[in-house]
């Protein structure tokens, strides 16, 4: 059972952006609005991301960095941050994972899980 101090929730809408692909060269780009929240009891920090990128013929492309976006955003209980960004795939269809690094304010690291999410270009998958 998890603790209830530490309960940060991640949520992802995905969309295929046509207008900046290129599927002649297989270049596929898709954009993706996350939402973090804090359902937990203690403020907590996003410090640094760990996002595994998978494409349609299962290469994988592990990336890893400061916060999102040039953020480290605070967030206190009940509150929750937005932000956009996009990624590229050589392949109509792919997914998406990973975990936020967290620290809360009583000091506590821990890990906040990004669910697998779907890219596809619409129409890809029957």
């Amino acid at each position: 059972m998890s603790d209830p101090r530490y309960q940060i929730d991640v949520s992802v809408e995905t969309r295929y952006l046509p207008e900046q692909s290129q599927p002649e060269q297989n270049r596929y780009v898709f954009a993706y609005s996350v939402t973090i929240r804090n359902n937990g009891l203690l403020p907590a920090q996003l410090l640094s991301r760990h996002w595994l990128i998978t494409d349609g013929d299962g290469h994988v492309q592990e990336v890893r960095g400061p916060g999102v976006i040039g953020t480290q955003p605070l967030l206190g209980p009940g509150q929750s941050h937005n932000y956009d960004s996009s990624t590229l795939l050589a392949t109509q269809v792919g997914t998406m994972q990973g975990s936020y690094q967290m620290v809360a304010e009583d000091g506590h690291a821990f890990d906040a899980p990004i669910r697998p999410f779907r890219l596809a270009v619409p129409g890809a998958l029957h």
